[in-house]
């Protein structure tokens, strides 16, 4: 009995959190998670190490967790093919509307969007007219403020679209679309007025401090 019970005390306990049973899957999952997180939030394409950077994951790992949501986006998982998807434009990644649905999710956003545009708006709207082709990052160094949420109103109203993306950056350039010039009455982006007469050369008071 004695050795029956020795023998037994030399049994080490199993620990579960280290069973060999646990599916491999749980260690996967957060990253993928982690992965469509970032994905979710970013207004342009991201690039590979960014990301993984992003999600404090190796590159290798994070290409396969992007390669798996492009098949499971595409339906060629378990699940049927979604309204979205994930496309590699520019050295980056980002999650896409299908084209398939480009006309009614512009009839949608064209319903909900408001009468008016801010002032914000408006100087964004400028910016880009004047400068385009131009990228969120320029128009931001122009303006002094964040521009991002202003974009995409502007793209949700049908004003501006993306025109290509940047073949080192991966950063998306805008322009102005046919729909404003309609609403702005001309047939060409040229026939806008010269801005420079609009500008202010700061001459103001120049004269009146020199004479103090």
């Amino acid at each position: 009995m004695t050795d029956e019970t020795d023998a037994m005390t030399d049994i080490e306990p199993v620990d579960e959190a280290t069973s060999p049973t646990e599916p491999e899957e749980t260690l996967e999952t957060p990253l993928a998670e982690r992965v469509e997180a970032v994905l979710l939030i970013v207004d342009e394409p991201i690039a590979l190490v960014a990301l993984a950077a992003a999600v404090h994951a190796p590159v290798p790992a994070v290409r396969q967790v992007l390669e798996a949501l492009v098949d499971d986006y595409d339906g060629r998982g378990h699940g049927p093919r979604r309204g979205f998807e994930l496309r590699e434009v520019g050295g980056g990644w980002r999650l896409y509307v299908r084209e398939d649905h480009d006309d009614l999710v512009a009839d949608f956003i064209g319903g909900q969007a408001p009468a008016r545009l801010s002032q914000a708006a408006l100087e964004t709207l400028a910016v880009i007219a004047y400068k385009q082709p131009v990228t969120r990052g320029q128009v931001a160094s122009i303006r002094a403020v964040n521009v991002d949420s202003v974009v995409r109103t502007l793209l949700a109203r049908g004003l501006i679209t993306e025109l290509f993306a940047d073949s080192e950056t991966g950063a998306i350039n805008y322009g102005t679309t046919d729909q404003l010039l309609q609403h702005l009455g001309i047939n060409s982006i040229d026939e806008l007025p010269p801005i420079s007469p609009l500008l202010d050369d700061g001459a103001d008071g120049f004269e009146e401090g020199v004479m103090r």
